[in-house]
């Protein structure tokens, strides 16, 4: 096996004659070699919609999928269109990916995005609705209740929901109201009984109140009624002495990307609390209707909220099916994936006494990988922390965190550590994008505590999940290492799937120092030896990997690639790959999300597979995996192959090492690759094709569950011996 010290010999500062001779490549290969960003993503959340329209999953899951679909959406709205928006309105409009205008982009955009909105909507009223209510779960309408129910809800909208609404009309004594991104709105026509004069007036639905108003069962049945009918079916309560015309529900997205000019502010705090106050006036980006909103309304909410026609989405079925979190939380076990229960990781289970295990000495005794969630966080990463908290002998930790959940244990073991005495550094990027005011909160709380809390680099996210325990044993300090590749959140790794690696390893340990010395105080560090670090070195050591095997697959040997991240965009990975795929290299890629990399070309890549699986959880971990002549290196770690994160962030990749370790990664990667497990298959022309149904009629094997009963597997084996 390579030492790490000989790998870093070839992962320091670039050599100019290589790079070059990489550019020489580059213009060698076609102009046309990528996909459009962009229109990959929105492919990618097709992939989540096909799931909701499956017949053959729970159906409470396929309505959690829809909720998902119009969730991730709203967020590509919020970030990336508006991104294309400002730049197009800026003058900075420069080609995408593709080469192409970003005006032209976005239409390709729109025209997409209403196609999937449809059908989005189409899969609901005609699929999972229907399906929910064989089940035994019915969403109804107001206008199909008797009269006793009728006036069960009158009385509960008295006192529940009347108290909360804030009618607001529009005339010239009050002007049109801020409509609040995401908010789902009723659009309301009067007329005046005395004057005859017809007038406008806007109706927020309050987003505190529960969005499906549960009703008495019916035979059996469970009912729920949609929020905003209930509100729209009781409109003459809110305008006495008005005719109420006509109503429709709208929602109106907007910019709320944040935009901070780190280098031209002294508090980065007090300049994101500005922005993100300054968020909730971004400019509209997409106004949805349904699809029997009059011309009338339809006219007035273009001409005051300045929207065009191509930003309407006019949509059949309820507004906002966000809202399909709640139903699918109803508690119907029997329409839910079947139980996976977490098991704890072989080196952290207790002993033959059942006694509390010392996780530190598990550690010593070796390298632990857990696989999160089939194994245990609760039992790992927080047992981790919090020995670390509570062992005297523990004279400091350093963590990194991106985004944590409301009440984290792990911030709290941070909290304790300090208050015992211990040194405790915590680099909180409160920068992550929609959990900025929760990552303000909790660095306000670690400083309270006498928590050391910084900010990163300037200019740069600090990505990567590292923490790093110092222990006093014997006299000396020793350094325990966790590099992960999800984030220290309790609550999203029971549906992330991560990976994370704790050591012991003394070279480890210096590298952790070392960056988190860099990153509390100023420049990055150009070397570490069984690290890849962004923005200086990871692209490079990951290119110069790539290199190793083409020129391996030059020379006869055998030459192979393997690479799991969430999305593939960088043009000099890709290009790289291209290239090592044409010299005969075997390339596999298992992407989750964006795929601008096109497979199975003629003479450019027909050496590369794309696959992508979802599925309950959501494939999160990122590995690169390189066949070496036999001798295996596997990284894990943070980054994806985005320009954000290999210029413009603190990623991190750990080699793993122990062979355990290795077989583990080479097994999983085998079965997502084989074609007898349920995945998409990306094709040359930029089409996913879902693969889930064997030629016999059966469903092909799901990844997820056989990682999870592999894992439960190696437990019991364990418990017998």
């Amino acid at each position: 096996m390579i030492e790490p010290e000989v790998l870093d010999a070839g992962l320091g500062d670039a050599d100019d004659d290589d790079f070059d001779m990489t550019e020489a490549f580059d213009s060698q290969l076609p102009d046309h070699r990528y996909l459009d960003r962009e229109v990959s993503w929105l492919a990618f959340n097709q992939r989540v919609l096909e799931l909701a329209e499956d017949p053959n999953l729970p159906v409470l899951e396929r309505a959690n999928f829809l909720a998902i679909f119009a969730s991730n959406l709203d967020e590509f709205f919020m970030v990336r269109v508006a991104g294309l928006k400002r730049r197009i309105v800026t003058g900075l409009a420069v080609p995408t990916n593709v080469g192409r205008v970003p005006v032209d982009v976005l239409a390709d955009i729109s025209a997409e995005a209403h196609r999937l909105q449809l059908r989005h909507a189409d899969a609901w009223m005609k699929g999972v609705r229907p399906a929910m209510a064989d089940a035994g779960i019915e969403v109804v309408s107001y206008d199909t209740l008797d009269g006793d129910e009728r006036q069960r809800l009158y009385d509960y909208f008295q006192s529940q929901v009347f108290p909360v609404l804030m009618p607001l009309a529009v005339d010239p004594a009050h002007p049109f109201p801020y409509i609040s991104g995401l908010s789902l709105n009723l659009a309301i026509r009067i007329r005046n009984a005395r004057t005859g004069r017809q007038e406008f007036a806007r109706l927020k639905v309050p987003p505190m109140l529960p969005r499906f108003v549960e009703l008495p069962p019916a035979d059996g049945v469970a009912r729920y009624l949609p929020l905003e009918d209930l509100i729209s079916s009781h409109l003459d309560d809110l305008f006495p002495g008005m005719e109420v015309l006509d109503h429709h529900a709208f929602r109106l997205t907007r910019n709320e990307d944040v935009v901070i000019e780190e280098d031209e502010t002294e508090n980065l705090i007090q300049a994101l609390e500005a922005e993100l106050l300054r968020r909730r006036f971004g400019p509209p980006i997409r106004l949805e209707i349904t699809d029997d909103m009059d011309e009338v309304t339809l006219d007035l909410l273009l001409k005051e909220l300045d929207i065009t026609q191509q930003e309407v989405y006019r949509l059949p079925g309820p507004l906002d099916l966000r809202g399909l979190f709640d139903l699918s939380r109803i508690d119907r076990p029997d329409l839910r994936y079947k139980p996976h229960v977490p098991t704890t990781a072989l080196a952290f289970q207790p002993g033959d006494n059942n006694e509390r295990p010392d996780v530190f000495a598990a550690i010593r005794k070796g390298d632990v990988m857990v696989h999160h969630p089939y194994e245990s966080f609760a039992t790992s990463v927080q047992a981790f922390l919090e020995q670390a908290a509570k062992d005297p002998h523990v004279l400091a930790i350093k963590q990194t965190l991106y985004r944590t959940s409301g009440d984290s244990p792990i911030v709290e073991a941070l909290i304790d550590a300090a208050e015992a005495g211990k040194q405790v550094l915590a680099l909180v990027e409160i920068k992550a994008r929609f959990d900025e005011a929760n990552n303000i909160v909790w660095a306000r709380k670690l400083e309270k505590a006498g928590v050391h809390v910084v900010y990163g680099l300037v200019g740069l996210k600090t990505h990567c999940k590292l923490a790093l325990v110092i222990r006093q044993e014997g006299g000396v300090l020793r350094s325990y290492s966790h590099i992960g590749t999800g984030n220290y959140n309790p609550k999203t790794s029971r549906i992330y799937e991560d990976f994370g690696l704790f050591t012991a390893d003394d070279q480890v340990g210096r590298d952790l120092t070392r960056l988190f010395n860099e990153l509390s105080g100023y420049a990055i560090e150009k070397k570490f030896k069984r690290l890849l670090v962004a923005p200086l070195h990871l692209r490079k050591g990951l290119l110069r990997l790539i290199e190793k095997e083409r020129r391996n697959a030059l020379a006869g040997k055998p030459a192979s690639v393997r690479i799991k991240v969430n999305s593939m965009v960088d043009e000099l990975i890709i290009d790289a790959l291209y290239r090592a795929s044409q010299d005969g290299v075997k390339i596999e890629v298992w992407v989750r999300g964006i795929c601008s990399l096109k497979p199975g070309v003629p003479g450019l890549s027909e050496n590369i597979t794309v696959r992508s699986i979802l599925g309950r959880y959501l494939e999160h971990s990122r590995i690169f995996a390189f066949h070496n002549d036999g001798d295996s290196q596997i990284y894990i770690g943070s980054a994806d192959m985005m320009h954000r994160n290999l210029d413009r962030r603190v990623e991190a990749l750990v080699r793993v090492n122990a062979p355990a370790h290795l077989r583990e990664l080479d097994e999983l990667f085998t079965l997502a690759m084989s074609d007898t497990t349920s995945s998409w298959h990306l094709g040359p022309d930029g089409e996913w094709v879902r693969h889930n149904i064997g030629d016999d009629g059966k469903p092909l094997t799901d990844l997820q569950d056989r990682t999870m009963a592999n894992v439960q597997r190696r437990r019991r084996a364990r418990a017998v011996r």
